[in-house]
């Protein structure tokens, strides 16, 4: 790294006996402030500066000012020149970011060796921002990798439904589009906006997908049955959460903080089928207490259930599906969520169509 300096001194005399100490060093001048800042301005190789507090247009320590108020010059290491007698001058130059001093009249050795520590600083200090975009660009290749990786099992996850057929594509696709118009219709919502990060709704998005992946483990003559369940196939059925929660939790390493976006997809899995009076499963919690992707996916997936055809029942009118939402306000489902879903009928129903005629 080739280490530019820039001297700023009124003093004709001073100036050239400065830069004829620093005959090694690639060396310019500037005479003034002013000179000065537009010189670093159009030449981004100046790291070093040297510079007097006290002269005319503008003085050293409104330079100063400037190079700390603009990113463009954070790379710069400021060495203020001071007399020896000015030492409140020295102290507040220090404050203002100068990372050295030196006093007139200057001495040859101490300004060489000054020169070569901060010289030997910023080669560490480019090493390290070198060393650290290289990190950088690693773990951005890492997280890509992680994510094609977790997107991979998703859908192989996804895939074992299909193959069964316990739930269509379609199903999957349409609950994960509403689930992305709800979020961000939510967040919108003074209660929402803080809590519903463009992070958390891609997490919920993603992991909406695996909502009944427990069924996987649901025999065929209980899923597919056609007419109403029995009491006690109906409690196999509701079975499918916990198949679904065993199956995600069972390679955790034990005593180790669990990823984030598993969070979300445990949170799906166990709590999607909870109703906001205590009356759902498996643990019949109430109100808030039910994590928020629970509520969410609540409502997607009876909606979808409601204006869809299943294996049991007709498919109901869009008219009928809403008067059953509305009814359930408070029971089956959170009242803010709700509020916020009914507002968006018209477009949840587009996606409901688009993802039916594939």
């Amino acid at each position: 790294m080739i280490c530019k300096i820039l001297v700023v001194d009124d003093s004709a005399t001073d100036l050239f006996i400065i830069k004829n100490m620093l005959k090694d060093f690639l060396c310019l001048s500037a005479r003034d402030g002013e000179e000065a800042l537009e010189m670093l301005r159009y030449d981004p190789d100046i790291h070093l500066v040297i510079l007097d507090l006290n002269m005319p247009k503008m003085n050293g320590f409104e330079v100063l000012e400037i190079l700390n108020s603009d990113s463009y010059f954070k790379h710069i290491r400021v060495i203020i020149l001071t007399n020896a007698e000015d030492v409140e001058d020295e102290i507040k130059g220090l404050q203002m970011g100068a990372v050295d001093f030196i006093r007139k009249p200057i001495n040859l050795n101490a300004l060489k060796t000054r020169i070569d520590v901060h010289k030997k600083l910023l080669e560490l200090q480019h090493d390290t921002e070198d060393a650290n975009k290289i990190l950088d660009r690693k773990i951005a290749e890492a997280t890509k990798a992680l994510v094609i990786t977790r997107d991979i099992t998703i859908q192989a996850l996804v895939g074992l439904i299909e193959v069964r057929n316990l739930e269509s594509y379609n199903h999957i696709m349409r609950t994960q589009e509403m689930m992305s118009l709800l979020c961000n219709h939510l967040k919108g919502k003074k209660k929402f906006k803080n809590v519903l990060t463009d992070e958390y709704i891609q997490e919920l998005v993603k992991t909406s997908a695996l909502h009944d992946i427990g069924k996987v483990a649901i025999s065929d003559s209980i899923l597919l049955k056609p007419g109403k369940l029995t009491d006690d196939e109906f409690n196999q059925m509701k079975k499918h959460v916990d198949y679904g929660v065993i199956a995600l939790k069972k390679e955790l390493p034990e005593g180790e903080e669990v990823p984030s976006f598993i969070k979300r997809a445990l949170e799906i899995i166990e709590f999607h089928h909870e109703k906001y009076d205590g009356t759902g499963y498996p643990k019949g919690l109430k109100g808030e207490n039910i994590p928020l992707p629970g509520r969410l996916m609540a409502i997607i997936d009876v909606f979808d259930a409601l204006i869809n055809e299943r294996v049991y029942k007709k498919a109901y009118t869009v008219e009928e599906s809403v008067k059953i939402i509305k009814e359930n306000i408070g029971k089956h489902f959170d009242p803010d969520v709700a509020t916020g879903f009914l507002e968006i009928v018209p477009q949840i129903c587009t996606i409901n169509t688009l993802y039916t005629q594939r």
